[in-house]
């Protein structure tokens, strides 16, 4: 098995981490985007992150996953019926995958001749109750994109060719790497990612040569390494399980409520997505710190993850959309709270 670099031992790029962090503790936040310069960590962040993630039980066998017998797609063959525990899956979705790689691809002859739905599923089926990565997404191919905007909305993936159909679940945490000098993506994709954050190399010598070292470190002993950190992996695994169980306890106030209200409205940002990410977001950060309900505080932290990539353009306005989300926050709740973050 490969061996990954851990995610407690990458160095800075707090946002980025906490990001991950929070979807896992709350899948429906929508997914992550971490845009930034090449050899920045983002690649490494996702995949480390994979190893952290709580097991996912399923029915051994299925092909997406369930995690119920009943729920298992009547195409599905060898499939045991029991019970087992796997880790969270995370599918990488390369730039050049065909649409058939993406979807999965039905045997015409197959069902023709004999009669029966014969499907391969693929990478959307795979990542079914996980993740699916894609690096350079900035760069992806346009079909791909309006497939994964249709899949991502429903949350079933459906699959037509010469009259047949194949369907089955699709629901995924989407998150997305690139450099944004090669390219923007497109608004209705980029709408879908419920976190935004940049990240950039560091500047200081101190953090630089702390990356340098551990990762020196890691590639020349990489057992020992993680033995090293097998610890604060197993503590940090232990929040996110635990911050899940206490989800749902957290209260929302319409203190709360009224902020995220207010706060889209003085962002101008489009439609309701926002305040919905910006209030999940706010929630798991409060299961995650171990706190009784989602205070001012818990929102305006995560402000700027959860609405930077939602604001319209202001060409009269050259400072970049995180900072202009703490303006924002500054002039609607005050410079104290700003200056808190």
């Amino acid at each position: 098995m490969t061996k990954v670099f851990p995610f407690t031992a990458i160095v800075g790029q707090d946002d980025m981490r906490r990001a991950m962090i929070l979807t896992a503790v709350d899948p429906s936040i929508g997914g992550v985007l971490v845009m930034g310069d090449r050899g920045t960590g983002k690649s490494t962040a996702v995949r480390a992150l994979a190893q952290l993630l709580p097991k996912i039980r399923m029915i051994e066998g299925c092909p997406v996953n369930s995690a119920r017998a009943r729920d298992v797609p009547d195409w599905a063959d060898a499939v045991t019926g029991r019970a087992v525990t796997r880790p969270t899956p995370v599918v990488d979705l390369p730039l050049g995958a065909s649409e058939d790689r993406v979807t999965g691809a039905l045997d015409i002859e197959r069902a023709l001749t004999r009669g029966e739905k014969a499907f391969q599923p693929g990478l959307l089926a795979q990542a079914n109750r996980g993740y699916l990565y894609i690096d350079e997404v900035n760069l992806l191919e346009d079909h791909i994109v309006d497939l994964l905007l249709d899949v991502a909305q429903s949350g079933e993936n459906v699959v037509e060719r010469e009259g047949l159909s194949i369907r089955h679940a699709a629901r995924f945490v989407l998150v997305g790497s690139g450099n944004p000098e090669e390219g923007e993506l497109r608004p209705q994709l980029l709408d879908r990612f419920g976190l935004m954050v940049d990240v950039t190399s560091p500047s200081d010598i101190d953090t630089r040569v702390e990356v340098i070292r551990r990762r020196d470190a890691f590639e020349s002993d990489r057992t020992g390494f993680l033995r090293r950190w097998k610890d604060a992996e197993t503590d940090l695994r232990g929040q996110i399980v635990a911050a899940r169980k206490r989800l749902s306890k957290v209260a929302t106030p319409d203190d709360a409520l009224e902020d995220c209200a207010r706060l889209c409205i003085a962002l101008g940002s489009d439609g309701l997505r926002g305040e919905l990410t910006l209030l999940k977001t706010a929630r798991a950060t409060a299961a995650f710190e171990g706190a009784d309900e989602v205070t001012r505080d818990h929102i305006t932290r995560v402000a700027a993850m959860a609405l930077q990539h939602r604001l319209r353009r202001d060409p009269m306005d050259e400072s970049g959309t995180a900072t202009r989300v703490q303006r924002v926050v500054s002039e609607t709740f005050g410079p104290a709270v700003a200056a808190a973050e």
